[in-house]
């Protein structure tokens, strides 16, 4: 799709659902591409189908080598908190004609796909260092 007809297609969503912020149909083409390289399926010539699955991977990839730490703080603030946000955007851009889907394709694809702060926190997290007492060698001098 060229560009301005996407840009269009996105702002006729937005007048419908304007739950999430335009930025995120655009990641979410973004990610599409990047998953289907991930997958080895971006020929130019050829459509490959990537699951709903596949896609949440390649988003949360996507995501984390774009925003890191920032990840999680950017979702939220394009109205995106759960996976089952990603499957209504999906479909809004498959009703928008943007994107396409098998007979198989639902929005319970991206049911419980995975817990945001575990995907896009936790890998920023410190590792704690082991709390185990050490005694002070110079203590036992006194």
């Amino acid at each position: 799709m060229q560009a301005a007809n996407f840009e269009e297609s996105v702002e006729k969503i937005l007048q419908k659902d304007p739950r999430y912020h335009r930025e995120v149909y655009f990641f979410v083409r973004e990610a599409l591409d990047h998953t289907q390289k991930l997958l080895g399926r971006s020929g130019k010539e050829e459509i490959h189908h990537v699951t709903g699955q596949e896609l949440l991977e390649g988003l949360r990839a996507y995501a984390l080598q774009q925003y890191g730490p920032m990840t999680l703080t950017i979702l939220n603030e394009w109205g995106v908190r759960h996976c089952e946000d990603f499957g209504e955007i999906v479909f809004s851009m498959v009703e928008s004609s943007i994107l396409a889907k098998t007979d198989k394709d639902t929005r319970d694809d991206f049911k419980n796909g995975y817990d945001f702060f575990e995907a896009f926190r936790r890998p920023f997290v410190p590792a704690r260092p082991s709390l185990q007492f050490q005694p002070d060698p110079r203590a036992s001098q006194v």
